[in-house]
């Protein structure tokens, strides 16, 4: 029961805002053509172009510093490892290679393959 009167009052509500939209949406039509320059100015640039492009800008900016952000992330993984690490990993590898050169050789000397 009590749904229903909650619905009821929700339409009744509804309806009246409506109502109330649609007398402002009349009282601002005929506010128009009474505007002088100054207060279309002020309508038309502080109150819609300058916050447009505020959110324009900052936007822009959070993207630019996202971007940065990676890049920067991106770099730090790529020269995370100190050079002197990575000749040490290089000369360990080259020893293994030269290892392993060594037996094939030895290999093909001693008739494999």
């Amino acid at each position: 029961m009590r749904y229903l009167e909650l619905l009821d009052e929700q339409s009744k509500l509804k309806a009246n805002v409506k109502k109330m939209d649609a007398a402002l949406d009349k009282l601002v039509y005929e506010k128009y053509p009474t505007l002088n320059v100054k207060e279309i100015k002020t309508l038309v640039v502080d109150d819609k172009w300058l916050p447009a492009l505020a959110a324009s800008v900052q936007y822009e900016m959070d993207r630019v510093s996202q971007t940065l952000t990676s890049r920067i992330r991106q770099l730090a993984e790529r020269y995370a490892t100190p050079l002197p690490q990575i000749v040490d990993e290089v000369a360990e590898l080259t020893a293994k290679v030269e290892g392993h050169l060594t037996k094939m050789g030895r290999n093909e000397t001693e008739g494999g393959i």
